[in-house]
């Protein structure tokens, strides 16, 4: 059996990942978030989605960039005119 390099849990489950060379072992994508994914400069949760990213700082929403200073990100972009037609509000 493997061994999660995170919480220690010996499983016979557990899975690698390689990033950036290094083989990493864990027994749940919960331990493999926390070791590998880039933390939020401004509120500190895991980002595991695309976030966002200015001058090598990450961050998980624009509210969090504008926060730290980063007012240039916006969650959206501004309609233009090659752009389809918003979609009606979800009720």
């Amino acid at each position: 059996m493997a061994r999660c390099e995170c919480c220690g849990n010996d499983y016979d489950k557990c899975f690698t990942l390689t990033l950036n060379g290094f083989t990493h072992t864990f027994d749940s994508f919960e331990c493999a978030i926390f070791t590998v994914a880039p933390a939020c400069e401004h509120c500190g949760c895991r980002i595991i989605g695309h976030g966002m990213e200015v001058s090598g700082r990450y961050y998980c929403c624009a509210h969090c960039a504008h926060m730290a200073g980063a007012k240039s990100l916006k969650d959206r972009a501004q309609i233009g005119d090659t752009d389809p037609t918003p979609a009606p509000p979800e009720f």
